[in-house]
């Protein structure tokens, strides 16, 4: 399959979604999903497979057990390349009403992942190593975030010259294109998505380094 972009039919999918969350509007729509966000997501990954690795598409279909919202579906259709419980930076595409997301990372860090993590970034030269790269990645454009602590992890203290970096529970390089990006529906879907990814390598590559995978599974 040749990635084409995502066709504007999916963010219309989507939008009308939004509005008529029911079993009734998903079975009489369903071809649109599947024409137009699992096909291209699939066609997405095989693209990029050589590269980035295997990936998998998410399942539409929300877990509600312990929701009080039971709306049955995802306002969105997602892809990821790796685990974090399994691997270290992981490599996420996202296609909604509002556009398509695209970000890579650790998404959530294990607890061992977090000790190695924090002991890295109090570290003088690793710590300030990552300091460089998430002022060159934001400077370039691409939003550096992750969960945070309210304040500083335990054993550390509070005016800890990187303590916005201690405060992060997970590590991620993002960017979001609005639904107005004409080539969300075009080929060139494939380099702005790739050039994201590729654009967090170093940074991913100093998780890879100083974090790695987790010993907890």
């Amino acid at each position: 399959m040749n990635f084409d972009g995502f066709p504007v039919a999916a963010l219309d999918f989507y939008d009308d979604l939004e509005m008529d969350n029911t079993k009734p509007f998903w079975e009489a729509n369903k071809h649109i999903y599947q024409e137009s966000v699992r096909q291209p997501l699939l066609a997405l990954l095989d693209a990029v497979g050589d590269e980035f690795g295997e990936g998998k598409v998410y399942r539409p279909y929300r877990d509600v057990r312990f929701s009080k919202d039971k709306s049955p579906y995802k306002l969105a259709g997602a892809a990821a390349i790796g685990d974090n419980r399994e691997s270290s930076a992981i490599y996420y595409v996202r296609i909604s009403a509002e556009g398509l997301f695209v970000a890579s990372g650790i998404y959530m860090m294990t607890r061992d992942q977090l000790q190695r993590f924090y002991a890295a970034v109090d570290d003088e030269s690793s710590g300030e190593r990552l300091t460089r790269l998430v002022a060159e990645t934001r400077a370039a454009g691409l939003e550096v975030g992750g969960s945070e602590l309210r304040t500083a992890p335990r054993g550390y203290a509070r005016d800890h010259p990187r303590i916005e970096l201690l405060r992060h529970k997970s590590v991620t390089v993002s960017q979001a294109f609005g639904p107005d990006q004409e080539w969300i529906s075009t080929p060139r879907a494939l380099d702005e998505i790739v050039g994201v990814w590729r654009a967090a390598g170093p940074i991913n590559g100093w998780l890879t380094k100083h974090v790695g995978h987790p010993d907890e599974h």
